[in-house]
């Protein structure tokens, strides 16, 4: 079946602004214009529309989701599969904020006891299902479903104290970045300090630290559109650069 910008708008629930948008950016082209100037979309541009809402649910930027739709490797179903998870994970999260919220109320009426680390429970899960948008699916296609595990039962068991310390963290490798970018040497002392405060972060998060998976990790930084404009975030190059200095760091130099 087909249809014009605003019969899919009606169907999706998008404005036609937001298709044009789509079209401009390359994201969503129609099947055809016709003569007249209406686009027409079919089938598989309906199907598409589907794979780049599904993306923006989880928060995911335009530039993010084209890049993704576009690589060699997307493969549909199991962007759908992925897709499940993602949600799954959301209403979790949502679940379990609503839960702290309902008990938060009642402990401000007097109504039970609310220990600290209870407090911060919804947003470990906000943390856990961020983790696993980013690294999920290379964490289980590189290290197995265990590997995963580990990572989320790593979050769900932090204390306030180590939440705050996680978030410190991701900002002193920014800045840490920063400042070792400057210098256009992966070997030398900033650089190395980066790629120890990193070690910290993956041991934070994985519970445990290995040289061979911190170097496959910075690799895959640079190979992965969304991990590179991560870092790149940090100025010009740093997800190259991260990455030759947690090889010098692991000394895993080729």
């Amino acid at each position: 079946m087909e249809y014009t910008i605003k019969e899919l708008s009606l169907l999706a629930g998008v404005s036609t602004r937001t298709l044009r948008y789509y079209d401009e950016v390359g994201i969503l082209k129609p099947a055809r214009i016709e003569s007249s100037g209406y686009r027409i979309y079919g089938s598989k541009e309906v199907d598409r529309l589907q794979q780049i809402l599904f993306y923006r649910e989880v928060d995911m930027s335009i530039d993010q989701i084209k890049s993704i739709l576009s690589s060699p490797s997307y493969e549909e179903t199991e962007a759908l599969r992925e897709h499940r998870r993602a949600l799954l994970l959301k209403r979790e999260r949502l679940d379990k904020l609503i839960e702290n919220l309902d008990k938060t109320i009642m402990y401000k009426e007097g109504m039970l006891d609310m220990n600290d680390k209870e407090k911060f429970e919804g947003f470990k899960k906000k943390l856990i299902e961020d983790n696993e948008k980013k690294y999920g699916k290379e964490v289980r296609e590189r290290y197995g479903e265990e590997a995963a595990k580990i990572s989320n039962d790593q979050f769900k068991n932090m204390t306030k104290d180590q939440y705050e310390e996680l978030g410190k963290l991701n900002n002193l490798i920014f800045e840490s970045l920063k400042r070792a970018l400057e210098t256009k040497d992966p070997s030398g002392e900033p650089a190395r300090k980066t790629a120890d405060l990193h070690k910290q972060w993956i041991t934070f998060c994985w519970g445990h630290y290995d040289k061979e998976a911190h170097a496959a990790l910075a690799q895959m930084y640079l190979d992965d559109e969304r991990f590179k404009a991560y870092y790149d975030q940090a100025g010009s190059g740093p997800a190259e650069f991260l990455r030759d200095a947690i090889l010098v760091y692991t000394g895993t130099t080729k």
